[in-house]
């Protein structure tokens, strides 16, 4: 009877051991990064060539996707080319809303127009707010529709947790994704418009006389990296949608919540140099995304139009749709993975009134345009998130509707972190918050964006 309680014994230790293994090898997989915010950290990757996930962490749950969003508004356009509905070549008028919309932006003036072609390419690059929304308004008749629109688009490729608020990204609650999701999305543009996709790889383009620098650091920077998108809002942390590409193997991957830029790029390096050799060369399976043949009621096949078109009939109708597609199995093989969202950092600023401050720029904008203070330019990022914390607290009743940024910039060869608060509705209530925070000692000055 003692050996039996002795084996009995070994066996328990072994179950144990066995548990705690397990529970270790969790967590070294869905632990949070240093690099990452942990409320808004997911991440996942996927290979492209069988579908299979090699890694994920939080990938299902909401998250804020920021400007991942505009690759559901590139999908919509490539569609659009592909159906002959519009041509590269059409113009897209810019409304006063489009016009206004916050930054990231090119700065295009309510009434003129760019191309559908140029406009992909900005929000590609520069990941342009303003021609997002001219976009939207172009091919939905208004953005509100047009984000309906993207959502049924949504569930015909399968991304069954995600609804678009906007074209852009900018900050709504009711604009929400998952890593899985984004992942899917990356890998449908792939998929569906290899030609167009080739864009994503730019590392510029010239419009209007400028060079217009993308965002994505990893195209340039990483052998194999062919695309997607980067994306950024407080809400969101810093998104990336990476795909890459070499010697047969090819994944796509999905980091959101990083806490920069350059943290977020870290951790997405570092996820495409571990799962990449595990990669299988060989495709087993063509129909990674579902194919997207339905089509939205228009009311007419024939090309858009220069001025505005509303394409669809009724709210309802929308409503209907989901409702509908929600219901409908999914008899296709899913490939998802973790992306990005896009960064949307904030454009060089203009400055509209001089405080004592390095003349860094000196330009005008529109009268339409919003406002924000600056309260400095610091060597690290750290101390300009202590500089506007020690703001907040000084000006609480000033900045209640104010949100916190931080702007990366070089200059003489070193790197900086502009301090400022954005969406100020008026010059006027920018301009008496530097008043209050002048009086506790802060260097401050107005600018327009």
């Amino acid at each position: 009877m003692y050996t039996n309680w002795r084996k009995i014994v070994r066996c328990y230790k072994k179950v144990v051991i066995a548990l705690v293994v397990l529970v270790i090898s969790y967590s070294s997989v869905a632990a949070t990064p240093k690099e990452a915010h942990p409320d808004k950290y997911a991440a996942i990757v996927i290979d492209a060539n069988t579908g299979k996930t090699l890694f994920q962490a939080n990938a299902t749950l909401k998250r804020y996707p920021a400007s991942l969003t505009k690759m559901m508004t590139l999908y919509m356009v490539f569609e659009a080319i592909k159906n002959r509905r519009i041509t590269p070549n059409a113009p897209i008028p810019i409304s006063n809303y489009a016009a206004t919309r916050p930054p990231t932006k090119i700065g295009i003036k309510a009434g003129q127009t760019i191309s559908v072609e140029s406009a992909a390419k900005a929000i590609i690059t520069k990941s342009a707010n303003d021609v997002a929304t001219a976009i939207g308004e172009y091919l939905g008749g208004s953005e509100k529709k047009f984000a309906q629109m993207m959502t049924v688009k949504a569930r015909k490729l399968g991304m069954k947790n995600t609804r678009f608020a906007n074209a852009s990204g900018l900050p709504d609650t009711r604009n929400y994704s998952t890593a899985q999701d984004m992942a899917t999305l990356a890998l449908a543009l792939r998929q569906h418009f290899p030609e167009q996709y080739k864009l994503f790889k730019m590392t510029h383009f010239r419009f209007r006389g400028q060079t217009i620098n993308s965002h994505n650091t990893l195209i340039k920077t990483i052998k194999g990296v062919d695309g997607i998108k980067t994306g950024y809002t407080q809400m969101s942390g810093s998104n990336l949608a990476t795909s890459m590409r070499i010697d047969g193997r090819s994944i796509v991957a999905v980091v959101m919540g990083g806490k920069s830029s350059t943290t977020r790029d870290i951790h997405m390096a570092s996820l495409l140099k571990q799962y990449l050799p595990k990669a299988s060369r060989t495709k087993t399976d063509e129909r990674l995304v579902a194919t997207t043949h339905y089509k939205l009621p228009t009311g007419s096949a024939t090309p858009i139009p220069i001025i505005k078109n509303n394409l669809i009939n009724s709210d309802d109708e929308i409503s209907s749709l989901l409702t509908a597609l929600a219901e409908q199995p999914n008899n296709f093989n899913t490939a998802i993975a973790a992306v990005n969202q896009v960064i949307i950092p904030i454009p060089n600023p203009h400055k509209t009134e001089i405080v004592k401050v390095n003349k860094i720029i000196s330009a005008s904008l529109p009268n339409n345009s919003g406002w924000a203070v600056q309260i400095g330019s610091l060597p690290n990022e750290e101390q300009a998130k202590t500089l506007l914390s020690k703001a907040k607290r000084i000006a609480r009743s000033n900045l209640k509707h104010a949100s916190p940024h931080m702007q990366l910039f070089e200059r003489d060869g070193h790197h900086y972190y502009r301090a400022r608060f954005i969406g100020f509705l008026s010059k006027k209530t920018a301009f008496n918050t530097c008043v209050t925070l002048k009086k506790a000692n802060f260097n401050c000055y107005t600018v327009a964006y």
